[in-house]
């Protein structure tokens, strides 16, 4: 009787720390980036180039899939228990293709898939997606560049960058993070405005000498 009562505490025991273990366990959060959607606009007449826009780029620390933080310039942290639920570089690489189909500018926009049956192709970078907690208190910094080659004529067109940035109040992931989707989306204005291409596309342009 004594050993099984023994047994049963023992038992009662274990059990009670892996609960305890269990409870206190730390899960990771996800986040996205939210930017408004695009507000269409007609296509202008006599506009017929055509664009694809490959996958934007990253320096490697921004693809370890954790939000990024910097306590100096040469230092970069990694909140281990706060993470992307979809690729920074995936959202934007979609927002600027979802922008420049609203813009009327291009009969066609699509995600670039490796043939060459497009006028033009965009190519971008995430330069920078961070907290930023040195100097001026807790800021946020992203930083993008992009650059239109013409297929046909194999030369760049268009290039540019655009950075944009915020403070923030108090230090939470969530202010972080809409702090981040708000200046994205200023960056991705301001680099997308500066857009200057052919309306009509190369191939038109050889056709018409």
């Amino acid at each position: 009787m004594t050993r099984r009562l023994t047994a049963t505490l023992a038992m009662l025991t274990i059990s009670a720390c892996l609960t305890g273990c269990i409870s206190k366990a730390r899960f990771p959060a996800y986040y996205t980036l939210h930017v408004p959607p695009a507000v269409d606009m007609p296509i202008a007449g006599g506009i017929r180039s055509s664009l694809a826009v490959r996958e934007f780029r990253s320096p490697a620390y921004l693809r370890q899939g954790a939000i990024v933080y910097r306590t100096s310039p040469e230092q970069v942290g990694f909140y281990q228990y706060h993470r992307w639920a979809v690729d920074p570089r995936e959202f934007l690489t979609h927002a600027i293709i979802e922008r420049l189909r609203a813009t009327g500018r291009f009969a066609e926009v699509r995600a670039y898939d490796g043939h060459a049956d497009v006028d033009f192709v965009l190519s971008g970078q995430l330069d920078k997606l961070e907290e930023v907690d040195y100097e001026n208190g807790v800021r946020i910094e992203v930083a993008l560049s992009a650059e239109i080659t013409d297929t046909r004529a194999g030369k760049t067109v268009w290039s540019n960058s655009a950075a944009e940035g915020g403070q923030l109040e108090k230090r939470t992931v969530p202010a972080v993070v809409a702090e981040m989707s708000s200046a994205i989306d200023r960056a991705m204005e301001k680099l997308l405005a500066s857009i200057t291409v052919p309306t009509t596309s190369s191939l038109n342009y050889s056709l018409q000498k």
